[in-house]
Order: C-alpha cells, then sequence, then structure tokens
C-alpha cells in the first residue's frame, strides 16, 4: 500500500500541484489505514468519498485529509459526541470551522471518537467504546480529543481537529507523541461545536509537526459573526511565520522563555522532568533565556475548574431531554419519567457525575460558595499569567502532562486521579490563553513526552516559532509508532 499519508501537509500539497498523485488518491489511503488500523478504534464514522465529491477541490491550496472530532458538526453526518444520547444524530449544517475547511478543499474523511461530551482525560468515558495509544495499544491516548490525536499520530490523516477545554488537545498530543494547539479563548469560531463548557471550550489542531498545525489553525481561525465570543483580530500569516523561522537560525535569540516553578512538582513522573529538563536545555542553547517565574494560584485551578466546568455542563446538557431530538425512553409514563429515564439511558456515568456537581455548585445557597468563587480564583489566576507576561517573559515552557500514557483501565475507577492528568494544562483554559504541546522525548518504555508551551493572549506566533525552532533541533517528530 503507498504511504503517502507519511509525508507533511507542504509535501503533500507539492505532490498534488506536480500532478503526483490525485486528491482522490489521499481520501481513499485514509479510509484505508483508518480501516487496516480499526483496533485503535480511532474513529466513529467514516465519510464516504461521495459526500465530500467537488471536482473543484484540485485546484484548492489544503486537499489534504483531516479526521475531525466528534463533536464538531459535519452537515448530513453523525454528530455523536461518544454519547448514546446522540448515537443516531445526524447533523444538519456545518460548523464554522467545517465551513473554513471545506473552502480551503479539506477531505473530511471522518468523525474521531472522543470521552463522551469531551469530559474525560482518557477517551476511555466514550460509548463507542476507549481509544487506543498507537505507541502502545495497552495504554490510553489521552482525552477527551483522544480519537483525533490516534489518528495523527497513527498517519491516517495528517492533522485533525478537536477542542481543548482544559487540555483536551495538548494532553491527548503529549501521549501521542505529535504536536496539539489550543489557539486563544475567541481565536477561532465555536459555532457548530456542541457545548460542553461554553467559557472555556476552544477548537484546536493536531498535527504530526509545528508547521502543518500552523497552517491547518490559520484557515480555521478568525471572527465569526455566528459567534459572539470570537474576536475580530487580524490572523497572522502562520505559515509564513513557519518558513521565516527554518531560515532564522537565529530565531529564538534573546526570547525569554518562563520556568513556573509551580510545574515542576512532586506529582510530575521523575522521567518526564529528565525529558523536560533536557527540552529546556536546548532552547537554551538556541539562545533562548530561561527565566524562573511563579504563578501562586496554579495549586487552585483544579478545584476552580471542576466547579467552573461542571456549572456550565449541567447547564448546556440540560437540552437533551428525549423531547426534541436525540434519545428518548420507550414507555414512559409521564414527563418527567421521560426526562429522568432518557437522561439516566442516555449519558455515561462521568457526564453524569458532572452535572450533579454542576447542578449542586449553582444550586440555591451554595452558587456565592463555590461558583462565584471560583470565578473570583479564575480571575486570580489570569492575572499571574498577564503579571509575568507583562515583566517577565515572552513564553512559558513547562510539563504537559504529570505522566506519559497509562493503562486502559488503570484510573478509571478513581476519578481524582484522572482529573490530575490535566493539572497542567487547565489554568491555560482559565485564563484563555493559547497553549501547545511539542513532542520533547521518550521514557524507559518508549511512551511519548510533551513539552507545552504557553503564549501571551492571540500570540500564537511566539508558539509557533519557538516550537519549530525546537522541532528543528530535535529528531522527535520523526519517529513513528511502532504499528507502522
Amino acid at each position: 500500500m503507498s504511504e503517502l499519508l507519511l509525508k507533511n501537509v507542504t509535501e503533500l500539497r507539492a505532490g498534488l500541484g506536480k500532478g503526483e498523485f490525485a486528491s482522490q488518491d489521499l481520501f481513499n489511503e485514509a479510509i484505508a489505514k483508518a480501516n487496516r488500523y480499526k483496533d485503535l478504534n480511532a474513529f466513529v464514522t467514516l465519510c464516504d468519498p461521495e459526500d465530500d465529491k467537488d471536482d473543484k477541490k484540485s485546484l484548492r491550496d489544503f486537499v489534504v485529509p483531516v479526521g475531525v472530532k466528534d463533536i464538531v458538526l459535519v452537515k448530513g453526518v453523525r454528530a455523536t459526541c461518544g454519547s448514546r444520547i446522540l448515537e443516531n444524530f445526524v447533523a444538519p449544517y456545518d460548523a464554522t470551522v467545517v465551513t473554513k475547511l471545506r473552502k480551503a478543499g479539506a477531505l473530511i474523511i471522518g468523525k474521531t471518537n472522543l470521552d463522551e461530551f469531551a469530559m474525560g482525560s482518557s477517551n476511555e468515558t466514550s460509548y463507542f467504546g476507549p481509544v487506543k495509544n498507537p505507541w502502545n495499544t495497552e495504554c490510553v491516548p489521552g482525552g477527551s480529543s483522544g480519537g483525533s490525536a490516534a489518528a495523527v499520530a497513527a498517519r491516517i490523516t495528517p492533522v485533525a481537529l478537536g477542542t481543548d477545554t482544559g487540555g483536551s488537545i495538548r494532553q491527548p498530543a503529549s501521549l501521542s507523541g505529535i504536536v496539539g494547539i489550543k489557539p486563544t479563548y475567541g481565536r477561532v469560531s465555536r459555532y457548530g461545536v456542541i457545548a460542553y463548557a461554553s467559557s472555556l471550550d476552544q477548537v484546536g489542531c493536531f498535527a504530526t509537526n509545528v508547521t502543518d498545525a500552523a497552517i491547518l489553525t490559520q484557515i480555521i481561525s478568525g471572527k465569526d459573526e455566528k459567534d459572539s465570543t470570537s474576536v475580530d483580530i487580524p490572523v497572522p500569516n502562520f505559515e509564513a511565520i513557519c518558513n521565516e523561522t527554518k531560515k532564522d537560525p537565529s530565531a529564538l535569540k534573546g526570547l525569554r522563555v518562563g520556568i513556573p516553578k509551580e510545574y515542576f512538582i512532586d506529582g510530575l513522573n521523575p522521567e518526564v522532568r529528565e525529558v523536560i529538563d533536557q527540552a529546556l536545555k536546548v532552547l537554551e542553547k538556541l539562545g533562548a533565556k530561561l527565566v524562573p517565574i511563579s504563578l501562586p494560584h496554579t495549586d487552585y485551578a483544579l478545584a476552580a475548574y471542576y466547579i467552573i466546568a461542571p456549572a456550565e455542563a449541567s447547564s448546556n446538557l440540560a437540552r437533551y431531554d428525549g423531547i426534541r431530538y436525540g434519545h428518548r425512553a420507550e414507555n414512559a409514563t409521564d414527563l418527567m419519567d421521560l426526562y429522568c429515564r432518557t437522561r439516566s439511558e442516555g449519558f455515561g456515568d462521568e457526564v453524569k457525575r458532572r452535572i450533579m456537581i454542576g447542578t449542586y455548585v449553582l444550586s440555591s445557597g451554595y452558587y456565592d460558595a463555590y461558583y462565584l468563587k471560583a470565578q473570583k480564583v479564575r480571575t486570580l489566576i489570569a492575572q499571574d499569567f498577564h503579571n509575568v507576561f507583562s515583566n517577565d517573559c515572552d513564553v512559558i515552557a513547562c510539563p504537559t502532562s504529570p505522566s506519559t500514557a497509562f493503562k486502559i483501565g488503570e484510573k478509571s475507577s478513581d476519578p481524582l486521579q484522572m482529573y490530575l492528568s490535566d493539572v497542567f494544562t487547565i489554568p491555560v483554559n482559565l485564563a484563555g490563553l493559547p497553549g501547545m504541546s511539542v513532542p520533547c522525548g521518550f521514557d524507559s518504555k518508549e511512551l511519548p513526552v510533551g513539552l507545552q508551551l504557553i503564549g501571551k493572549a492571540f500570540d500564537e506566533a511566539t508558539l509557533f516559532k519557538t516550537g519549530l525552532a525546537f522541532e528543528m533541533a530535535t529528531e522527535w517528530v520523526s519517529k513513528l509508532p511502532p504499528i507502522h
């Protein structure tokens, strides 16, 4: 079988332009690879070539296969959110990011698996079963965008879309050995993205390398009149910035890289810490200046997040009642019985847990004690980032995840341990900042480790520049998982 999909986006575009292969060849190979690696369970639904037929695609710029997380609407294709309650729901319209992809000529090959309603850190809560990590199929790929991460890591698609509410792009990118970026909140439209926590959700990208992530981010970014939270700020030419960085060996000279002491804690796996320390030395050799910084309210981020996110989820998921669309319980005796049985049957345990937590913290007598206080803590966390970016550094570098990929089932019975998987990614969402994970090495079990880069609001350009310079100085992006 051809292995066109081992090429990066730039190489694929060049090959298409020279007529070395056709866009249909790429689509067919992606579908074939998705079926070859079906055991990974990366996809919930695969598209039919006829669904994406457009004779003018070959004249466009981005004619490459893309996986789309199954929380993002693609017209005429199932949008399950990894949940029984939406098992047979077919999207009536395209999300704005999908509209932008189609306009660019992208080949949407399918909807990727995810933790139910994006609630999870391992991709084990999906109604359609867990996704397996291509580096070790006994391990999780991370979550909630684990299907997208696994699809890119296995080279089924060169790029994929995910969403990141508390780390759901960066953490699986780290555990799956690929690049994952969460843009600034408001950089990318959320219209047509099924909501989990509206003030935290952000669409972003997975890729095998930084330049491809930059190209896809540029395509999906921009103001959208259909999303009141999207911001009308010009989108830089991220691809051009990457091309300039490739030509400039001194791109990071003088860059101040903040190293937050709160992210190098006792709970950090020693092997992960060692790999991260080596990565920081690479940045230093490239001319960056490592600056110790403090983000003093980091300890409260996890608690604040698990009040704010469930509260918003409780409100957003109230619409799934068996009346309008989605799963509907049979033989209900009355309206209340219909509501209760539909939601009991349709939602999994983790979603029910978060709905109950959210409903509780919003209830009379507890709103001020929990939800309001969590929002105040969120403001303090955002101020911490603002202070260090204003005075001390241009970008922050730290671990993406405190550990490498863990075994499927290892943390399923302990929600608190599972929640700790996002301890380094959650503050970025609370502050609305851009964050990116880039591969930076492996532990002794040959499982990937990710370096997290955090930037100023709407300064994704510095993340791409820093990540690309690091990528060019190392060999990690060229590594393929054992399934190849």
